[in-house]
């Protein structure tokens, strides 16, 4: 099988040491194999996402020798494909309106002392941060109907239980192949009920990223180990909608000189502190303009040019 690994940043900032780290691992694996890079834009965020740092990645990924196929996929342009697999899950029953705010979530959560599927309360937090205690699950199609009539922004939901449970039945348990663990068993309910789109944003990373890389063939999925949990979610998405099953490899993160996480923050600040209290660069472009070659730079993020 061709191996197709991709690199899918998002337009809403300049690139970092992280960053370049994670596109030079992707085009390694591709190389590996003697298969193919692919570029991904990942802008479906419209109050974030800015032409500017899109041709800024370019301009980066370019400077640092890497090199991917034509044309660069946005899924701004592909929502359509989103919009359709939500109809999929739609038609199956699989997906509901909520009308919770972040706090009236976070208040029903410590009111209750436990999150959804008997997880106690302050245990870790799903790919999209509190577990989602499954509030407007029970509303009725009158209470929908009138809440939505009413004009009250919502989110569309994936009932996790009912989805858990047909995806098993067609296809037994759950797992993917995880260069790193060997076969992994994927427990998504365990996260509760995700967001899949809102009111006023056609798809979530989860639905849009599953829909993506099986519009592009992707074979490899390579990204940090900070997204080890949502693949979860994603090997759920892709038995429902039919998809086959990538190969993945979570690769360790990049971290700061204090053994930080290299991470948005620190990216638009543009610099870190050092030990010693001198500050160091950490985006593309402020390394190349502070005179590093594209070869030091990677280096610098752990390739070393041949």
């Amino acid at each position: 099988m061709n191996t197709v690994t991709r690199f899918a940043p998002s337009p809403t900032g300049y690139l970092h040491l992280g960053h370049a780290y994670a596109a030079l691992f992707a085009d390694a694996k591709a190389k590996e194999a003697g298969g193919r890079l692919l570029l991904r834009i990942e802008d479906i965020d419209p109050g974030r996402s800015r032409p500017e740092f899109e041709a800024a990645i370019l301009k980066d990924l370019a400077w640092l020798e890497l090199s991917w196929e034509q044309p660069v996929r946005r899924q701004s342009e592909h929502i359509g494909n989103h919009r359709n697999a939500l109809t999929t899950l739609e038609t199956r029953e699989l997906v509901y309106p909520c009308f919770c705010t972040r706090k009236e979530i976070q208040a029903e959560i410590e009111s209750s002392g436990m999150a959804p599927h008997g997880v106690p309360s302050g245990a870790p937090a799903g790919p999209d941060g509190p577990i989602y205690p499954g509030t407007c699950r029970s509303l009725s199609l009158d209470e929908r109907r009138r809440h939505k009539d009413e004009g009250r922004p919502f989110a569309l939901r994936l009932d996790m239980a009912q989805a858990a449970a047909l995806a098993t039945a067609d296809a037994g348990p759950l797992t993917w192949t995880d260069r790193e663990r060997g076969t992994v068993f994927a427990e998504p309910e365990i996260f509760g009920d995700v967001v899949l789109a809102r009111k006023d944003t056609p798809t979530s990373y989860h639905l849009a990223v599953t829909v993506d890389d099986h519009m592009q063939g992707v074979t490899l999925v390579t990204r940090g180990e900070d997204l080890f949990a949502a693949t979860h979610v994603h090997r759920l998405l892709q038995v429902l909608l039919g998809f086959e099953a990538p190969d993945y490899h979570h690769h360790r993160m990049l971290t700061t000189e204090t053994g930080g996480r290299l991470a948005k923050r620190e990216q638009e600040a543009g610099r870190t502190e050092g030990p010693t209290g001198k500050q160091r660069p950490l985006m593309i472009r402020s390394l190349r303009e502070a005179g590093k070659t594209p070869a030091e730079v990677r280096e610098m993020a752990g390739f070393k040019t041949p």
